[in-house]
């Protein structure tokens, strides 16, 4: 069973203290493996689409999406496609990169608070996307001081922004050992390559060479939720994918995501999303008119 490293080491180029990458075509995404890292990781898509997998918290983007990921909390590649004119830029920078001292100044106690709350996972909405959209994007084309400079207005308006959203409100109980993260990598693949199938415990506590009591013990310490949990978060976020993306009936979506029973179905995707499949149907249509 090969495994990959959960520590992803993040380089910038040479005399730089950050790194800026920028994507404009559909590419296979490297890092959608579960991995961290200890640099605090900024995303912007402007068009596009993809799964968001950030500690515990999953779920599905088609439009835009702006989120801020904390030191060492375990999250996979995002972006699944980007469309005509969709650009995804990702911003990766160390908390203390300004200097040890600098956070601890009055003048940065936001951006320092920013930095806390991110730990979390934060998801900016509409509004903030508007501010800083093109500001995170025009970061990719400045070079030293003029980029410095430009990230500190970033942060600065996400700091004041209270226009977001934690993902793991709660907190993230998952320790970033290197040993736990490849376990972990290799059940989030194994729920994603079988989801829309029944998945047995002894086939997934088999895949890491688990007995089914000591996986499930071990999967809820390290997500916070059960393995039932999970795999219905995933059905479910595969479930708005095609709701948003087919006009397959609702009926068909249930059965292709890996659910038996309809009722079981539109039981799991209100407990998940707060509203039901049709209205979620409805609302997404509103939504992607509008723009």
């Amino acid at each position: 069973m090969q495994t990959k490293p959960a520590l992803e080491k993040i380089i910038p180029s040479f005399g730089s203290s950050l790194l800026v990458k920028q994507h404009t075509q559909k590419r296979k995404n490297k890092n959608a493996f579960w991995h961290f890292h200890p640099e605090i990781e900024l995303v912007y898509v402007n068009q596009g689409k993809g799964k968001r997998h950030i500690g515990n918290h999953l779920s599905y983007f088609n439009n835009s999406q702006l989120i801020l990921i904390g030191s060492n909390l375990p999250h996979n590649g995002f972006t699944d496609g980007l469309t005509t004119n969709g650009k995804e830029t990702v911003i990766q920078f160390k908390p203390d990169f300004f200097g040890d001292s600098f956070l601890s100044k009055p003048e940065m106690i936001g951006i320092s608070a920013l930095f806390n709350k991110a730990k979390n996972g934060i998801l900016f909405k509409i509004e903030t996307k508007n501010k800083v959209g093109s500001k995170i994007e025009q970061l990719y084309d400045l070079t030293g001081f003029d980029r410095i400079i430009g990230l500190l207005e970033v942060l600065n308006i996400l700091s004041t922004s209270e226009d977001y959203v934690l993902l793991n409100a709660n907190g993230f109980a998952f320790e970033t050992m290197q040993q736990d993260n490849n376990k972990i990598d290799v059940i989030y693949k194994y729920i994603n390559n079988n989801f829309q199938k029944k998945i047995t415990l002894g086939s997934i506590s088999s895949a890491v060479s688990m007995t089914s009591p000591a996986f499930c013990r071990y999967f809820k310490k390290a997500t916070g939720k059960t393995f039932i949990e999970i795999v219905n978060e995933f059905r479910i976020v595969h479930a708005t994918k095609l709701l948003t993306e087919t006009q397959s009936s609702v009926t068909d979506i249930c059965f292709e995501c890996g659910f038996n029973n309809f009722s079981h179905f539109n039981k799991q995707f209100k407990k998940i999303t707060g509203k039901n499949a049709l209205n979620y149907r409805n609302e997404i249509k509103i939504i992607i008119q509008s723009k």
